[in-house]
C-alpha cells in the first residue's frame, strides 16, 4: 500500500486493526454494520470519504483502500461528483462468509479455493483454446501490463484477478463467472499473500505471460502445467505442518 500525501492518524479502526486485523479490515466491518443497521440498499449512497474517516475516525489513506476492495467486491460503484452507491446486495451471504471475515488465510483455505480454481483454469483448457481469439489475447496482455503498472499490490492484486476472470470468461460460463465473483476478497487476500512489487513485475507478470504464449500456440499440456504451477505458487508463504 502506497501512502497518500496527508498524515494518517490513529483512530478507531486502527485500535481494532491492532487486536484483530488491519485497518481497512476494521474500515470494512464497519461500513457493513453502518450498511446493515441503516437499512442501506441497492442505489442508496454511502458517506462521502471526509465523512467515513470522521466518522471511524481512520486515515483518508485506509478508507480510500476499503473502498477500493468494495468496488473490486461490487458492492458500490464509485462515479467522481457523485461518490460510492450500493449497487448489489444479492449475495448477503456469500459477503458474510467471504468479504467481511476473511482476515487471515489458513493452508487449508489457500489448498482449497486455489485446488477449485486450479480444476477451472485447467480443466477448461479444451473450451478455452476453442473459444480464445486474438481480441482476447491482447486484452489479457494489456491487464497483465496494467498489473505492472498498478502503485500498489493491493491495486496490482485486483488486476491480477482481472487477468484470470478474464480468462475464465472466454469459456461463456456465467454461473463460473458468478462463482468467481463470490470468491474475489478470499482470492485476493491469497493473492496479495507474500506479495512485494518484486513479485509482481517479475514472477507473476512473467508467469501470465508464459500462460498466454502456451494459449496462442495451443499448447494443452504447456498450459496446464505453467497455470498449476502458477496457482500453486503462494504455498511457500505457509509453515510447515
Amino acid at each position: 500500500m502506497i501512502p497518500d500525501r496527508e498524515t494518517s492518524f490513529p483512530g478507531a479502526a486502527d485500535e481494532i486493526a491492532r487486536a484483530s486485523g488491519s485497518a481497512v479490515d476494521a474500515v470494512l466491518a464497519q461500513i457493513r454494520q453502518m450498511i446493515v443497521e441503516g437499512g442501506l440498499k441497492v442505489g442508496d449512497k454511502l458517506p462521502t470519504e471526509r465523512e467515513l474517516c470522521e466518522r471511524f475516525a481512520s486515515s483518508r489513506n485506509t478508507v480510500r483502500e476499503a473502498m477500493r476492495m468494495l468496488k473490486a467486491f461490487g458492492v458500490v460503484e464509485v462515479r467522481p461528483k457523485v461518490g460510492a452507491t450500493i449497487v448489489d446486495q444479492r449475495m448477503n451471504r456469500a459477503f458474510d462468509l467471504f468479504s467481511f471475515n476473511v482476515t487471515e488465510i489458513s493452508r487449508q483455505t489457500f489448498d482449497d479455493i486455489q485446488g477449485f480454481r486450479e480444476l477451472i483454469e485447467t480443466g477448461s483448457v479444451t473450451q478455452i483454446f476453442a473459444a480464445i481469439q486474438p481480441s482476447d489475447l491482447s486484452d489479457l496482455r494489456e491487464i497483465n501490463r496494467e498489473m505492472v503498472r498498478a502503485k500498489s499490490v493491493i491495486e496490482a492484486s485486483e488486476h491480477d484477478l482481472r487477468f484470470h476472470t478474464r480468462l475464465v470468461s472466454i469459456i461463456g460460463n456465467k454461473s463460473i463467472l458468478d462463482i468467481y465473483r463470490i470468491m474475489t476478497p478470499v482470492i485476493l487476500r491469497i493473492m496479495q499473500r507474500g506479495k512485494t512489487r518484486r513479485t509482481i513485475e517479475g514472477e507473476t507478470f512473467r508467469e501470465h505471460e508464459a500462460i498466454l504464449d502456451a494459449a496462442e500456440r495451443r499448447d494443452a499440456l504447456a498450459f496446464q502445467y505453467l497455470m498449476r504451477t502458477h496457482l500453486r505458487a503462494g504455498l511457500w508463504t505457509f509453515e510447515d505442518g
